[in-house]
């Protein structure tokens, strides 16, 4: 759990802070902080928050919005290039990537961009992924027989089936009595 400052004010600490694109909590810790940067996971962001220790010489567990802004940059620039700090590869979000071949990462609206890029040409390509893409379905081999479906409901529903068997039942009774007599 994390624990919250009461006078930010008091203590020099700024109360939103903008990293990467993100507007976060100035009493976030840094590494609390960075988790929160689209594009970086939790693990990503404990190997950040070491090297942040290590070869920034920053407190990782200290408030963020205690940081000036020159530290903020460098926490930046870790972020938008970790391999230049020694981050392996396999946390890397772009681990090869279509048009240089090495592993990169990229954070908040540049991943979106890139998402965005590959879902395109993977519809201007007709691969299987790109047709799913196209159609709006699952693209990950999920079911769809079940869940996932948008518009209409499909299955038979209870409560109508009930009433309608009640009134055939209704409507025969009636029709027999009606002959007998």
């Amino acid at each position: 759990m994390r624990k919250e400052l009461k006078s930010t004010a008091k203590e020099g600490i700024r109360g939103i802070l903008r990293i990467a694109g993100k507007d976060v909590d100035g009493g976030l810790p840094v590494r609390e902080a960075i988790a929160r940067v689209k594009g970086i996971g939790a693990t990503l962001a404990v190997n950040l928050s070491r090297i942040i220790e290590q070869q920034l010489k920053l407190d990782a567990s200290a408030p963020i919005g205690a940081l000036n802004d020159q530290q903020i940059e460098e926490i930046e620039g870790l972020m938008k290039n970790p391999t230049k700090f020694g981050v392996p590869a396999f946390l890397l979000n772009r681990q090869k990537n279509d048009d240089t071949g090495t592993a990169t990462h990229v954070v908040m609206n540049d991943l979106i961009f890139a998402n965005r890029q590959d879902i395109q040409k993977e519809k201007e390509i007709k691969s299987w992924v790109g047709w799913r893409h196209s159609i709006g379905q699952k693209v990950r081999g999920q079911h769809n027989r079940t869940t996932g479906r948008s518009g209409m409901t499909v299955g038979v529903m209870k409560k109508a089936l009930k009433a309608a068997k009640s009134a055939a039942a209704t409507t025969a009774q009636d029709s027999g009595k009606k002959e007998t007599k």
